[in-house]
């Protein structure tokens, strides 16, 4: 029954559609933010100020996604996890796990990426993931203790995430980095101002700090 209502709620004008999703699905979403014809139901929303989740968009099994201010969804991006609180054996082990999308203020993802959110994928301030079909995998299988396992994903402010690339649980992009167009992040980085690429990714070289990517005061890009 509550997917049926998912469903329908979907095309509704947007007034109509914030008035829903605030009263009886207890979202919190600012007046100035926006969703379009997406399936997004985690079970809790946060959208701050002028935040967007543009059309075609999944976001399902998650405890929570959180876009703060002016950060965007944008179209045909598939956004799942695994949340905390179900009747599964899987990742009963980790009692601190949550499955989260947190993107930070003027931050965008772009089109067409898998971001899996079994862990936690946090995405910070002005960073880009660009291009298309990039992948966040937070959970694998750990063949020697044979059960299913999940790390979170943390990208870092200032950042540029280049097209088609593989993020895995685990992985740590460092703030003003840039991750280079198919390449595999597979390990935590530190330092800042540096091209990582590769596979595995590795430091490549480093990179001016006074480009201007890195001092933007608004997610536009023109």
């Amino acid at each position: 029954m509550k997917k049926i209502l998912n469903i329908l709620i979907i095309p509704l004008p947007w007034k109509i559609k914030r008035f829903l999703l605030v009263k009886f699905w207890k979202y919190k979403i600012h007046p100035s933010a926006r969703i379009g014809l997406a399936y997004v139901f985690p079970k809790n929303l946060i959208m701050e100020k002028g935040s967007r989740i543009h059309h075609f968009n999944v976001g399902i099994n998650l405890d929570l996604i959180s876009l703060n201010e002016n950060s965007s969804i944008n179209r045909s991006n598939w956004i799942t996890g695994f949340p905390k609180l179900n009747n599964s054996s899987h990742f009963q082990h980790q009692l601190d796990r949550r499955s989260q999308l947190i993107l930070g203020k003027e931050s965008s993802i772009t089109k067409k990426h898998h971001i899996d959110c079994t862990n936690t994928v946090e995405i910070g301030n002005y960073t880009t993931v660009a291009g298309y079909n990039t992948q966040f995998l937070t959970h694998s299988v750990d063949i020697y203790k044979n059960r299913q396992d999940s790390f979170p994903i943390r990208i870092g402010d200032y950042c540029f995430v280049g097209t088609n690339c593989v993020v895995l649980g685990g992985a740590t992009l460092p703030s003003h980095s840039v991750l280079g167009a198919k390449s595999l992040l597979n390990k935590t980085y530190t330092e800042n101002y540096m091209l990582y690429a590769g596979v595995s990714a590795k430091p490549v070289k480093s990179i001016d700090p006074d480009a201007r990517y890195f001092h933007r005061n608004s997610g536009f890009i023109i």
